[in-house]
């Protein structure tokens, strides 16, 4: 899409191996030559955790459009400065859309489609799809909203419409370099995959992450970005399926160079560790972006539920033909969801402007963040 960071799109379809097929899809080329040697900049990739529509995020949209429809523009208006900064930006939609005004919450969530204009807006160039409620209305869901998500301009990973659709890989251009996104989930709320539709989602395999993360590199991508739903609800510290996961991930590797540059974690509704495993990075969750009220698994309602954090990396360009491009910044950003005013609020901003009630949100989220050791790996909490 050409927009803020004139993004243009790359044709660079891969079909991958029935086993290792990555659901995802395809987009155009710029037609520019590669170039002969190593770029001389590199790019910064920023990225953030669950957009989950509750019913009362959705009235506030309605009511901010004020025109009968749903705008999500001032919701994410708070963030747009450090999103629309980015090279490259990418979101989790948590849910699938809805249609003809018929929308929903949880447990079934079926979101207004405005909500794919108001990321682009906001600066996301794209967003994983593979979740717990990819399913929440079958193949229809799917299908609408990757329907309305291309027609915003927003990019997706995680979720097909089609086999030749599932069998392609996301290739999204950040700078000078040539991103690949994949995303996967753990499951589908014991909602069976539609019939005939075994590629729908994308679920957690090993294998298959690292047989799909070698192709899309294989095809010209520079560094491979994999988005996965994960983890223990409402637990602050990484599980171990996600520490185990995360060790097996980052440690493969094909001609000495690592197959996965970065992982983003989404699902726990809380913010997690970050983690440099094995020499790369990995979040373990980011936390709810956007979301109503959350209640623990107590069933008490719990403030975390609507915290989160950007990550920000800064990823230089290699410094001989087939290296790694290196992450030579990492920083996090606090967020918060404020329930009264329906806004995603940058929380270090806002305490700059004298919010100094948001200081302990600030410290619980850095706390957590740094909790297994990331500041020795260089990770600061950026502005």
């Amino acid at each position: 899409m050409i927009g803020r960071r004139q993004q243009v799109a790359l044709a660079l379809t891969v079909v991958l191996a029935a086993a290792a097929a990555c659901q995802n899809h395809e987009r155009g080329d710029s037609g520019h030559a590669a170039p002969s040697g190593p770029p001389a900049r590199g790019f910064t990739l920023v990225a953030s955790g669950d957009v989950l529509p509750h019913t009362s995020v959705i009235d506030r949209a309605a009511y901010d459009s004020g025109e009968g429809g749903y705008d999500f523009r001032p919701m994410l208006s708070g963030v747009q400065p450090v999103v629309a900064r980015a090279d490259l930006a990418l979101c989790h939609m948590e849910t699938v859309y809805g249609a003809d005004g018929e929308y929903s919450g949880y447990p079934a969530f079926k979101s207004p489609p405005q909500i794919a204009q108001g990321l682009v807006a906001t600066g996301y160039d794209g967003c994983s799809t593979a979740s717990n409620h990819s399913l929440d209305d079958g193949a229809d869901g799917i299908r609408r909203t990757l329907d309305a998500m291309d027609q915003a301009g927003l990019r997706h990973a995680g979720t097909a419409r089609s086999e030749a659709e599932a069998r392609s890989v996301t290739i999204l251009q950040a700078g000078p370099a040539k991103v690949a996104h994949l995303a996967y989930t753990f499951g589908t709320n014991s909602t069976a995959v539609p019939s005939g539709r075994p590629w729908a989602v994308n679920l957690i395999d090993e294998r298959r992450m690292i047989a799909d993360a070698r192709a899309a590199r294989k095809a010209g991508a520079d560094v491979v970005v994999v988005s996965v739903q994960w983890g223990t609800e409402w637990q602050d510290a990484p599980d171990k399926l996600q520490l185990g996961l995360a060790q097996r991930l980052t440690a493969a590797a094909t001609d000495g160079r690592p197959d996965i540059d970065l992982i983003l974690g989404t699902h726990a509704h809380v913010p997690q560790a970050y983690e440099k495993v094995n020499g790369t990075w990995v979040i373990y969750g980011m936390g709810d972006q956007i979301a109503g009220a959350m209640y623990n698994a107590q069933g008490v309602r719990d403030g975390r539920g609507n915290e989160s954090t950007i990550g920000r990396f800064t990823f230089a360009p290699p410094a001989r033909q087939g290296a790694r491009w290196r992450v030579t910044k990492a920083e996090f950003i606090p967020q918060l969801y404020d329930l009264d005013a329906g806004r995603v609020v940058d929380v270090n901003r806002a305490i700059a402007d004298g919010a100094a009630a948001l200081d302990g949100v600030r410290d619980r989220i850095r706390d957590v963040v740094l909790s297994r050791g990331a500041a020795k790996d260089g990770l600061v909490m950026g502005e």
